[in-house]
């Protein structure tokens, strides 16, 4: 497999087109086009006021909050993050994040490559 080595400004960060989001912002940083056969790695960014959709999948994902503010929703409570939260998110469980700060909430969330 190769090793990639980048800077994350060198990574389009590409519009969530999903129902239900709004102000946010995705940029795949490791992938199955890497060669990761195990894992992708993405960078969200949600604007101040943004959020992702109330959704569920099949497949576990783990997150890890690099900056900002923000709440998690699960199953219909709501969890305050910020930098340096992690979370780990059963698969089949519906779920949002939404930004409540006032500058943007920048988080690392980790699939499997299936499902990136």
């Amino acid at each position: 497999m190769p090793v990639k080595v980048e800077k994350v400004e060198n990574i389009a960060a590409k519009k969530v087109e999903i129902a239900g989001a709004k102000n946010t912002a995705i940029r795949v940083l490791i992938s199955k086009a890497d060669g990761a056969e195990n894992f992708a790695m993405r960078l969200f960014e949600i604007a101040a006021g943004g959020n992702t959709p109330l959704h569920s999948h099949p497949h576990e994902h783990e997150v890890f909050v690099l900056e900002g503010d923000g709440v998690f929703v699960c199953q219909q409570q709501e969890h305050r993050i910020s930098s340096e939260t992690f979370i780990l998110v059963p698969g089949e469980i519906e779920h949002q994040f939404k930004n409540n700060g006032k500058s943007i909430l920048r988080f690392l969330c980790l699939v499997p490559s299936s499902a990136a």
